[in-house]
């Protein structure tokens, strides 16, 4: 088959895995995984190897050194207030104990050779960003544990390929001289990766002078920073094997930590870049599984795995973290949580070939081995992870929420009204005195510039999945939609619309705004005016009896529909661009004139007021 027809299949099958993911809930490693195993070993349909032959293994490398460089953009020092000393325990008593529990794992249950188990131990250390963070962004996990898993996963993926390393090179050199000794080896290679983590920090150093001075014009800084991403990562694997892993992880660490505000611009490019290869390299990676690799598979191995999942990960978390801050639910849950990925797969087939030109037979297994593990932990993880946070209370907000920008009389309403139907909501705005509404009404609020890069690190946005910009400002709505846009959708951004006489010839173009909010395309100025003359918000709830066309007829003609609230939480917005389908079960809030009576049920209160009867 042509090569680039394999690439379309390959992007076809990952990007496809990934829509279906989202589209049903299901965890998209495992869906990735079926998808290339089909692909390849059981249907034939391709084969990555006889595809491209020498070039698939420098492809994977490049590709997992990018996802980490990406992976380490995400990792901002301030995160760890909330971790404690949780992350640096894991990355060092952790990495120590992991590696020792694998190793006699390896040897004790799975039966391998003590070389084969020593350097596979070392590599089970990782548990990798490429299925880590999408596991995350699927499951609504408290802050603290979701930010403890993510920075494990991407410090210990280099140390892991580290240790892969000292193994290898201390048996390569017992090999050539017998009696070799620890000491020989370790320096060389500890000093190796300090020259690599060097190198990863000087290229941040230079990326983060050059930019903001104009160096590089804009159109040239993304492909500037991932050519030397793959510059550094190709230098540093001169200086030892996987020590590039080292160096592009410190690199994007350092970035992120610099406040090079440039580098905010190409976030959205960098995450779809991220997402493109971790498809394409789980699809190329299941796809190259033969046949032959599985039938390795035994009891032992069997058992080796069911060790992996309830003893070794259980126990190097628990003994890691004894006398931590961390609360003893969340530390179950991240002895619980440890899915292997892309750097295992990757970093096991390569050893694998060195370990057999070494004379270990045993070598081979660690092909059919890394990728039991690695579906084991994807299948047994991303499957329960919902279950198992909520039995050990460490999930978050589950029905969306609404993040509100603006404190104003209509947003606290709003705001009023969508606590009232249980819906997570927050009001945002840098002014104190403006938040006096919210305060007094008791709506949860946030002190603070929404824009500042800080607010991301001090506020918890996962539970919010909408956002209404709706200050005074319908400038500063847009600036604040289009910074939201790529985190929370395009189409999850809103902002009330231009002035209804439409007559403002500085409106802003549409492109540059959030989605209006209601059909007619009320403005600021229109809800401020219809406030003070007593409109009102008001909720219907429709059943089979009562249904949209009933409730229009009950509202007044003036009334307009604002958004309606499914019973699992969904919101679901009235737009100039959109028209979401009521049906029964659903509650619409609407926004209308304050109802009057009509002359008959005048003239009946006014009888009953004569008969003395109390009206209800």
């Amino acid at each position: 088959m042509e090569q680039t027809l394999v690439i379309a299949l390959v992007g076809i099958l990952g990007i496809g895995a990934q829509w279906v993911a989202w589209r049903t809930g299901l965890p998209a490693i495992v869906l990735m995984l079926i998808a290339g195993f089909l692909a390849g070993p059981v249907l034939g349909v391709f084969d990555p190897e006889h595809a491209f032959g020498a070039l698939l293994e420098p492809m994977v490398a490049i590709g997992v050194a990018l996802i980490l460089f990406e992976g380490g953009l995400s990792l901002d020092f301030r995160e760890l207030r909330h971790t404690g000393s949780a992350v640096g325990r894991l990355a060092t008593i952790g990495v120590a104990l992991g590696w020792l529990f694998g190793a006699l794992a390896g040897i004790y249950i799975a039966g391998l050779a003590p070389e084969v188990a020593i350097l596979f131990g070392g590599i089970l250390v990782v548990t990798g960003p490429t299925v880590v963070i999408p596991l995350l962004r699927q499951s609504s996990i408290k802050s603290r544990p979701a930010s403890i898993l993510k920075w494990e996963a991407i410090v210990n993926d280099p140390t892991g390929a580290l240790c892969a390393v000292i193994a290898y090179e201390y048996f390569r050199k017992v090999a050539e001289q017998p009696g070799a000794t620890l000491f020989e080896v370790v320096p060389p290679l500890i000093i190796a990766a300090l020259i690599a983590g060097l190198i990863g920090y000087v290229a941040a150093l230079a990326i983060a002078w050059s930019f903001p001075r104009g160096a590089v014009p804009e159109y040239l800084k993304v492909p500037v920073l991932l050519t030397a991403v793959i510059g550094v990562f190709v230098i540093s694997n001169l200086i030892e094997h996987e020590a590039g892993l080292v160096a592009v992880t410190v690199m994007g660490v350092a970035l992120a930590n610099m406040d090079v505000t440039s580098l905010r611009s190409i976030h959205p490019f960098k995450e779809n870049v991220a997402v493109l290869l971790v498809s394409g390299i789980f699809i190329l990676l299941s796809a190259s599984l033969s046949i032959e690799d599985i039938r390795y598979i035994n009891w032992p191995i069997g058992l080796f795995l069911l060790a992996l999942l309830f003893v070794v990960r259980p126990a190097t978390i628990l003994l890691s973290l004894l006398g931590s801050k961390i609360p003893w639910n969340e530390r179950l849950f991240l002895a619980w949580i440890a899915p292997r990925g892309i750097v295992l797969v990757a970093i096991s087939g390569l050893f694998a070939l060195r370990l057999s030109d070494l004379g270990y037979t045993d070598g081979n297994l660690l092909i059919g081995l890394s990728f039991a593990v690695v579906v084991v932990t994807i299948v047994a993880h991303g499957f329960t992870v919902d279950f198992v946070a909520k039995l050990l209370k460490v999930k978050g907000t589950t029905r969306p929420g609404m993040l509100i920008v603006g404190s104003t009389p209509w947003t606290i309403a709003l705001a009023e009204q969508m606590r009232d139907m249980k819906a997570p909501v927050l009001v945002v705005d840098a002014s104190w005195q403006r938040l006096a509404l919210a305060r007094q009404k008791g709506i949860p609020f946030y002190h603070g510039e929404i824009l500042n890069e800080a607010t991301e690190h001090n506020l918890e946005l996962a539970p919010y999945q909408n956002l209404v910009a709706a200050t005074e400002n319908e400038a500063y709505n847009a600036l604040v939609c289009n910074e939201f846009a790529h985190e929370i959708g395009r189409d999850r951004v809103f902002q009330l619309g231009e002035s209804a006489d439409g007559e403002d010839k500085h409106a802003l173009p549409a492109s540059l705004r959030g989605r209006a909010l209601f059909e007619s395309g009320f403005g600021v100025e229109d809800v401020s005016e219809r406030q003070r003359q007593g409109w009102v918000f008001r909720k219907t709830r429709l059943s089979e009896e009562f249904d949209f066309e009933k409730m229009q007829e009950k509202l007044p003609n003036a009334a307009n529909m604002l958004l309606l609230v499914r019973d699992n939480g969904t919101i679901r917005f009235f737009t100039h661009a959109a028209k979401p389908e009521p049906r029964a079960g659903d509650t619409i809030l609407s926004f209308s004139p304050p109802q009057t009576k009509t002359a008959e049920e005048k003239a009946a209160k006014k009888a009953s007021k004569k008969q003395g009867v109390q009206p209800t």
